[in-house]
Order: C-alpha cells, then sequence, then structure tokens
C-alpha cells in the first residue's frame, strides 16, 4: 500500500511543473511589447526542438533498441506519421474556419498536449516497473525521472499559458489551459501501468509521433511568426535560449 501511495504521489509531480510554469502567466503586464513576444516565440521553438530530440527521439532510439529494433525504423515511422498527422489537422481547422467555425484550432497547444502523452506513458513505464518490484528500478530512480520531467515542463506550461494571453484570454483562461494540457501526463502514466503490457512495445512510436508534431508547428506556426515585421533576430536569441535550456535539462536530468 506505501508504494502504492509513493507511486502516485512520483507520477502526480510532472504535472505540478506544467502548473508552475503556466502560473507565471499571472506575472505578465497587460501589454506584451514586440521585443518579449519576439523573444518567447522563439524561446517556445528551441524548448520544442530541443525536446523533440532529447525527450523524444532519442529515448525512441534507445527504446527500439533495448527491444532488438533496429533503432531507426520507430523513430522514422513516428516523426513522419507525427507531421503528416498534425498536416491533416490543420486542413480540417482551416476548412472548419472557411465554414465559419469560430473555435480555432490552437497547433501549439494540441502538439505540447500530445507530447505531455509519452512523457507520461514514460513515468508511467518506470514506476509499473518499481511496483511490480522485479523490474530492477528502485523508487528513487522512478522519482528522478518524474522529477526531470517536472522541471522540463515548467518553460512548456510558460509557452502554453503566456502566447494566450498575448492573443487577449484573460490569465486565468490562460493559466487553466496550460494546467490542462499538463493533465494528460498523469493520465497518460496511470492507463500505462493498468496497460503496461500493450503499452511498452509500441512506446518507441508513440515518443517520435509526438516529436514529429512537434516539429511541425515549428516549422509551420512558430517560425514564420518569429520572423513577420521586425526584430526577427529577438527571436533568433529566444530560440537559442530555450534550445540551450532545454537540452542542459535533459541531459543534466535524463
Amino acid at each position: 500500500m506505501e508504494n502504492l501511495l509513493y507511486s502516485i504521489a512520483g507520477i502526480l509531480i510532472p504535472f505540478v511543473g506544467t502548473s508552475l510554469g503556466s502560473s507565471l502567466v499571472f506575472f505578465m503586464k497587460k501589454n506584451i511589447n514586440e521585443k518579449f513576444q519576439k523573444m518567447i516565440v522563439g524561446f517556445a521553438a528551441g524548448v520544442m526542438i530541443a525536446a523533440s530530440v532529447w525527450s523524444l527521439i532519442l529515448p525512441s532510439v534507445e527504446m527500439a533498441e533495448n527491444q532488438g529494433i533496429m533503432a531507426w525504423i520507430p523513430a522514422s515511422i513516428g516523426v513522419a506519421a507525427g507531421v503528416i498527422f498534425l498536416i491533416a489537422i490543420n486542413k480540417i481547422a482551416q476548412k472548419c474556419e472557411k465554414e465559419g467555425n469560430e473555435k480555432k484550432l490552437d497547433m501549439l497547444i494540441f502538439s505540447v498536449t500530445l507530447h505531455n502523452i509519452p512523457e507520461g506513458m514514460a513515468v508511467g513505464v518506470c514506476f509499473a516497473g518499481f511496483l511490480a518490484g522485479n523490474a530492477g528500478i528502485a523508487l528513487w530512480e522512478a522519482l528522478i525521472l518524474a522529477i526531470g520531467i517536472a522541471i522540463q515542463n515548467i518553460p512548456e506550461g510558460t509557452i502554453i499559458s503566456m502566447p494566450l494571453k498575448m492573443k487577449g484570454t484573460s490569465k486565468k483562461k490562460a493559466f487553466l489551459y496550460g494546467v490542462l494540457s499538463g493533465i494528460v501526463e498523469p493520465i497518460a502514466a496511470f492507463i500505462t501501468v493498468a496497460l503496461i503490457n500493450i503499452v511498452v512495445p509500441i512506446l518507441p512510436y508513440l515518443l517520435s509521433f509526438a516529436a514529429g508534431a512537434m516539429i511541425y508547428v515549428v516549422a509551420e506556426e512558430l517560425i514564420p511568426e518569429m520572423h513577420s515585421g521586425k526584430k526577427s533576430a529577438l527571436g533568433v536569441i529566444g530560440v537559442t535560449i530555450g534550445f540551450v535550456i532545454m537540452m542542459v535539462l535533459d541531459i543534466a536530468l535524463g
């Protein structure tokens, strides 16, 4: 019973990280100047590029190798499928807008939320191994992974809430959307624990699928926005800062 409680608490840790990042929206001023906007868009792109590589593609390759699969196959299939899926979703969204649907699909929120699902599954795999007792995974190892992902989720929660606030969404709603983007992680983790034997074999594909989705959003949404108008160099600086921070977190805590 004690181990189960530890596992439940550990699974919720990444969600806390996302919520903390989203809460930073309450410290924003009402008017965001163009320079800061360019920086935050670039920062979001940098975070997503680094997360695609270190949090998703490299773990996908490693898991495939451990499963005896040619390492590049799940990564290639997953990335391609993620990009194609987002292209299809974007086409559907554009069609809905033409037909007068006022609910505009926010691709950034969608991709970050999608990226959180395999991260939650990875946490679930670790805690399932701990609960099984015969997988060689100690509680501290599972907790370190959960804490590492939580720290990575802080900037991810920020890049959801801040752009929404910039578009005119209230701080409370922007915070709520950021929190909701992270709630999929504990849900995915609990499902993985319950269905561990089914989920683990396809996890390399799911990880790289999420990476493909994020790559699409960076290329289609963030980079063009970063270069629109003036001060595009600030966006490049933001990309560099976001990429380096996320890279350091992934390497140091991975």
